[in-house]
């Protein structure tokens, strides 16, 4: 990706030095944490992950507590981040003017090992996560390693898509979507077709908005960049990883979709750069 010409977002709250966010031992290998942050990040059940490293031979491994570690000198990660967001900001900031309404920006926590949302005390098994409540993106950014190393999704457009899925989220939030689902109390329903699969899809379509109108206003895609990005939605969708996890897949137990919906409503914003386009609450079939 080309990220040199673009500003930092100053949105970034950074908890990982601030001592706050200590955890208890976990009697489980520092990647099987991780990975089941991943998990449930990408809507699969932690336990069907745990399974799945214990079929590996690594749930045994190397026993940690994801601790704080202090932060020094420079940290490419961080700014990387940074940049993403501040991108997001001015799509976000653009689009919204074009519909006559006014985009608040979110801020984006990093933490490690834990932190206290306003959803609730989040340890790292969490993974990023959009809180609604506080208005903010919440991300451990060893969850970028795992991500490569376990679920074989590596490269800068894949951790951009990662931060885009969560902002979507916010913009949904921004829209009046996330209150509607739950006047309606629909917010959290699993199912092949359930309101919590149409939400995650449209974050993924809206991560594509996102990526398009950023790259037609600045040319910030390279190539090999797009495959990145839809290899990570395909490696995270629900049958892939539970079929990997237990050698089958239950759909009632679905939360974010499967690993072609998710490709193909992160392809349709991405090709379209449009909201109407992301539907997911109407569309017949997903």
């Amino acid at each position: 990706m080309r990220l040199d010409g673009e500003r930092e977002s100053t949105n970034i709250d950074d908890e990982r030095t601030s001592g706050g966010g200590g955890r208890a031992p976990l009697k489980i290998g520092i990647g099987g944490i991780l990975l089941a942050l991943g998990a449930l990040y990408f809507g699969v059940d932690p336990k069907l992950v745990f399974s799945l490293l214990e079929g590996s031979g690594s749930s045994g491994q190397q026993s940690a507590v994801v601790a704080q570690q202090p932060v020094q000198g420079p940290d490419p990660q961080k700014q990387f981040i940074a940049r993403i967001l501040g991108s997001t900001e001015n799509v976000w900031t653009s689009y919204f003017q074009q519909m006559g309404r006014t985009y608040h920006e979110p801020r984006l926590v990093l933490f490690s090992g834990g932190t206290q949302s306003a959803c609730g005390y989040a340890q790292t098994s969490v993974g990023p996560f959009y809180c609604p409540a506080d208005h903010k993106v919440y991300l451990d950014l060893a969850f970028f390693q795992e991500l490569k190393n376990r679920l074989g999704a590596g490269g800068d457009f894949a951790r951009a898509y990662v931060v885009a899925h969560e902002v979507g989220h916010h913009v949904q939030n921004e829209l009046g979507i996330m209150a509607q689902l739950d006047r309606q109390g629909l917010e959290g329903q699993r199912g092949a077709t359930g309101a919590s699969v149409r939400t995650e899809l449209q974050a993924d379509c809206f991560a594509g908005v996102w990526a398009r109108r950023a790259n037609d206003a600045r040319n910030i895609l390279q190539a090999g960049d797009i495959e990145q990005g839809l290899n990570a939605a395909s490696a995270v969708g629900d049958d892939r990883l539970e079929r990997q996890a237990q050698g089958s897949i239950v759909p009632d137990s679905f939360t974010h979709g499967t690993s072609a919906q998710r490709v193909n409503w992160f392809s349709r914003g991405l090709k379209s750069g449009d909201i109407r386009q992301c539907d997911t609450f109407s569309a017949p079939a997903l």
